[in-house]
């Protein structure tokens, strides 16, 4: 596995919304192989805290949400034109 996939996996792992799922369909890795490649990358105590923020949260395991389809839209989210966020 090269460095942009271990940063885009991380990149991912942290998001809340991004299932285990998700990351297995792209990379094809387990959960299991996520959290040691976590442990692995990332310092001791930001482990811990990404550990106590994903645990038991049912927005990372696709069987566990409580929306079916779709995605998460926050209402403040303006849309992207040309790669530029539009200003408030």
């Amino acid at each position: 596995m090269n460095y942009t996939d271990t940063d885009r996996i991380i990149e991912m792992a942290w998001e809340d919304r991004t299932t285990f799922d998700a990351i297995n369909f792209q990379f094809d890795i387990t959960e299991q192989q996520v959290i040691e490649l976590m442990r692995r990358e990332l310092k001791p105590s930001s482990f811990k805290l990404w550990r106590k923020r994903v645990q038991g949260r049912s927005s990372k395991h696709q069987s566990k949400r409580s929306f079916i389809s779709g995605r998460f839209k926050c209402s403040r989210q303006r849309s992207i034109s040309n790669n530029k966020i539009s200003k408030r």
